[in-house]
């Protein structure tokens, strides 16, 4: 379970440019919950949305994930435990990497990664089965540099 509470960011507070862009936000969202956030240009959503990856600190309030506050931790260290698609989809993957290059860094995600073999053979198979539920045809394509593909076919594979 991932709890918000009472959460709040101001940008350039202080200066004239003081912007109170989240007002105390709570929110509580259980496994399975299918959340949508809607709200107009300038609303918060994408705010929102960092604010749970770690991109800013908040000036008050809480982040729990199940009981453990996670309200401080580092936007890597949170990364191991929330992901989430970027509304553009060259922020998600390495385009200068394959497929299954990018596949393998999304697999290492929260663990030490060092040097060594970047796709272990026997992740191979499981790749190409989860590429295949996508239904793109990108398991036939899985060598190629993901800079190659459409935008919702890097978003997919986000």
């Amino acid at each position: 379970m991932i709890l918000l509470k009472n959460f709040t960011k101001y940008f350039h507070k202080g200066s004239v440019n003081e912007v109170l862009a989240l007002d105390r936000i709570s929110l509580e969202v259980r496994q399975g919950d299918f959340i949508t956030i809607i709200g107009s240009n300038g609303a918060g959503k994408s705010t929102l949305l960092n604010g749970l990856a770690g991109s800013f600190f908040p000036d008050t309030g809480t982040l729990m994930l199940g009981n453990t506050d996670m309200t401080y931790w580092s936007e890597h260290r949170r990364a191991g435990f929330i992901g989430r698609v970027f509304q553009d989809p060259l922020l998600g993957t390495c385009a200068s990497l394959s497929i299954e290059q990018n596949m393998a860094l999304a697999a290492r995600r929260g663990h030490t990664r060092g040097l060594g073999i970047g796709v272990r053979s026997g992740d191979r198979e499981l790749f190409r089965g989860e590429l295949r539920k996508l239904g793109l045809g990108l398991e036939d394509r899985f060598r190629i540099r993901v800079g190659l593909l459409s935008g919702g076919q890097r978003q997919a594979l986000t």
